[in-house]
């Protein structure tokens, strides 16, 4: 907090990434008018915070689409095959061993939860696979869907029903926060697959372990958790579980697109944008 005070102080606007902007840090810079956001989500910012301190804040939403959707759709491979598990006992000095068979993606009945951005483009990218697409956001996309015969429209209750595969596509918010409780859990079809590029929070871990043990959930392939880093997190020792330490955005095409998108709305508001890229480059790396 400090730091970041003691770094911003005198600028009217920061291009920042992944830095919090808490009361005491706001109320420690008066000139401060402008938050520009290399990142794709907002989940970090309390806009309540800046709103109360004259702060705007730009940003631009699915600025990393096309990473985050092919991870997603790579995990779902991964996950299927069980790749990382045939590498664990190649690891060890095995040939194949006792794990068995992977399965195919083509066939399979995917579920999108959450399809703004980052979904739409894991449907596009699911086309050639030749699978049913479940999709369930609370806003109307039908326009979108109809581009495509093999989406259908579904609620909740039925994506969880009827999804052999589930890609998890939704913003962290307070609807969503802890959404994937062990009693929805349990309603998910017996040996789906779950992929989760989003964020973490929204499943209960506890749960997830329990029915990835009992075979209920069949694999996962998680890129976020509750806590991270997720190091000591239980979850990523389990044998169908593939954990990945956040690097849904970690690409060069996605760093510089948010990077890019940053210090564009930043010159809506200031001309004097070169004497302040210094910002750009070390609150990034922090």
């Amino acid at each position: 907090g400090q730091a970041l005070i003691d770094f911003l102080r005198g600028y009217d606007t920061a291009v920042i990434g992944l830095n919090r902007f808490t009361d005491e840090v706001c109320q420690a810079l008066p000139e401060l008018k402008v938050v520009s956001l290399c990142s794709a989500g907002v989940d970090h910012i309390d806009p309540a915070i800046l709103k109360k301190h004259g702060i705007k804040m730009w940003w631009t939403a699915g600025i990393n689409k096309i990473s985050v959707s092919e991870l997603a759709v790579c995990y779902m491979v991964l996950a299927l095959r069980r790749v990382h598990e045939f590498a664990a006992i190649l690891g060890r000095g095995q040939w194949k061993g006792p794990v068995g068979f992977g399965a195919d993606l083509r066939g399979k009945t995917v579920g999108i939860h959450g399809v703004g951005h980052i979904g739409k483009e894991v449907v596009k990218l699911l086309q050639p696979y030749g699978v049913k697409i479940l999709a369930c956001d609370r806003v109307d996309y039908s326009d979108f869907y109809r581009q495509f015969p093999n989406v259908e429209k579904v609620d909740a209750e039925e994506l969880w029903a009827r999804s052999e595969v589930l890609t998890i596509h939704l913003s962290k918010n307070r609807s969503t926060i802890g959404m994937y409780s062990a009693d929805v859990q349990k309603k998910l079809k017996p040996g789906v697959v779950l992929v989760n590029c989003a964020r973490g929070q929204m499943f209960d871990e506890a749960a997830l372990a329990e029915n990835l043990k009992s075979g209920h959930i069949g694999a996962a392939a998680f890129d976020v958790f509750a806590v991270e880093p997720a190091n000591d997190n239980p979850l990523v020792h389990l044998p169908n579980m593939y954990a990945s330490p956040h690097i849904g955005a970690t690409t060069l095409g996605s760093w510089e697109a948010m990077l890019r998108s940053g210090i564009h709305r930043s010159e809506e508001h200031t001309s004097e944008l070169q004497s302040r890229l210094h910002l750009v480059c070390r609150l990034l790396l922090e």
